[in-house]
């Protein structure tokens, strides 16, 4: 058995925790061990805190218009800038994770290493998910800066890791893990 679920959030900060504890109430009840479901959930909460962040516009606020919620194809600034969707599948052996948002998308590659390329000096231990291309890779930070740890923590969290940008959308943080189930687990493989 397998099951999934689709989140669209807005952009505040009580977003966060909203999706972090969707996550864990799925995982509880699926039976998953909860080991995992905490390292899942921290890296959610990581890539949602990153979205509610960079998610959107410079001047967007993340709020309602008058007219209510922004829609999801909505183009204008302020509109689906304000939200970011997540997305979680659970198929047997591992879960998958989405977190895309519609802000500016992850800096150039200058910005970013890319785990495992001849041509990075320092490869990161990164786990992409096996782009031919190199992956992009979370820069860590100087140890006495006071943000930008979340990218990191997600790489180190879960099995496979992608950083990627949608072309004018923005960006999105995809992530891999392997389950393990609890005893008499409802979604456990045969």
């Amino acid at each position: 058995m397998s099951m999934w679920w689709s989140l669209h959030l807005r952009r505040e900060a009580a977003s966060v925790p909203l999706a972090r504890r969707f996550l864990l109430g799925t995982m509880e009840t699926a039976g998953v061990d909860p080991d995992i479901s905490y390292d899942l959930s921290v890296a959610l909460s990581e890539a949602c805190a990153n979205a509610v962040e960079h998610g959107g516009d410079r001047g967007d606020t993340g709020g309602v218009s008058d007219a209510g919620p922004a829609s999801v194809g909505d183009k204008q600034p302020g509109h689906a800038c304000g939200q970011y969707r997540v997305t979680a599948y659970l198929d047997g052996e591992k879960c998958r994770i989405e977190v895309a948002d519609s802000g500016p998308g992850f800096p150039s590659r200058r910005m970013l290493r890319t785990a495992g390329c001849p041509s990075d000096p320092q490869p990161s231990a990164a786990r992409t998910t096996g782009d031919p291309s190199c992956g992009r890779a979370a820069v860590h930070p100087p140890a006495t800066a006071e943000s930008g740890r979340g990218l990191c923590l997600i790489e180190e969290l879960a099995d496979h890791v992608h950083f990627g940008n949608r072309p004018g959308r923005g960006a999105v943080v995809s992530f891999d893990k392997v389950l393990k189930w609890r005893e008499g687990a409802l979604l456990m493989v045969s």
